[in-house]
């Protein structure tokens, strides 16, 4: 039999401006649970409630046109809903464009946990996360397949293709992932650097007490 998964660990991985992990809410995440994130069905709900009862692994993503973010959510989409269910973390991916783009980008990605928009970016921005890109020869992300010259015509033609030309956010704006909850606790912050920098998803499931994922073979689990 398997062990249990490991108990959450506080850990902070890149730069962090403005939050910190901490027992205790700070002013940035007391601010940005006020904020609305709209649903697929345009209703608008607190940050603060996707956490408040139940720990939370949240991805904030780059625009639902970037197709490293296309490729990292796919590989959200392969974590069976069982795991998150007997470990009772909520999976949430978060991104910045009209909340119109929600059902295509997760038909698109076959992303079936849940998932919000913060169209003006007020959470992007409390939080501290990066427009721009930092360059740096050292990070990759495991979940990203294609290269910089294919994966950018992809993204491009579904601009084009689309039923208008629309980047579905801001290019330039960059994510990061949390863990977050009960409460107002913070156990884990990463700010993308760029939109290779991902956090590994299996580090964040372990931190979150989550059973890890072999992401070559969909639904197979890893036991540790």
């Amino acid at each position: 039999m398997a062990n249990p998964p490991a108990a959450p660990i506080t850990q902070q991985i890149g730069s962090s401006e403005g939050v910190r992990p901490s027992g205790r809410g700070p002013r940035e995440l007391r601010d940005a649970a006020r904020r609305l994130v709209v649903a697929a069905d345009g209703q608008g709900i607190p940050f603060g409630a996707l956490y408040r009862e139940h720990r939370a692994i949240v991805v904030f993503v780059r625009h639902f046109l970037c197709y490293t973010c296309k490729e990292y959510v796919e590989d959200l989409a392969k974590i069976p809903k069982n795991l998150l269910q007997d470990a009772k973390v909520r999976l949430i991916v978060i991104g910045q464009s009209s909340y119109h783009h929600i059902k295509p980008f997760c038909s698109l990605t076959g992303y079936p946990h849940e998932i919000y928009v913060d169209p003006e970016r007020e959470i992007y921005k409390i939080l501290g996360m990066k427009r721009g890109e930092v360059a740096t020869t050292s990070v990759q992300s495991p979940h990203v397949k294609s290269n910089l010259l294919s994966g950018s015509i992809r993204s491009l033609w579904r601009a084009m293709t689309g039923p208008a030309f629309d980047f579905q956010g801001d290019p330039a704006q960059q994510g990061g992932t949390l863990i977050l909850g009960p409460g107002s606790k913070v156990h884990f912050l990463h700010l993308d650097k760029n939109r290779l920098d991902h956090a590994p998803i299996n580090t964040v499931l372990q931190l979150a007490g989550v059973k890890t994922v072999n992401f070559m073979n969909k639904h197979r689990i890893i036991d540790i």
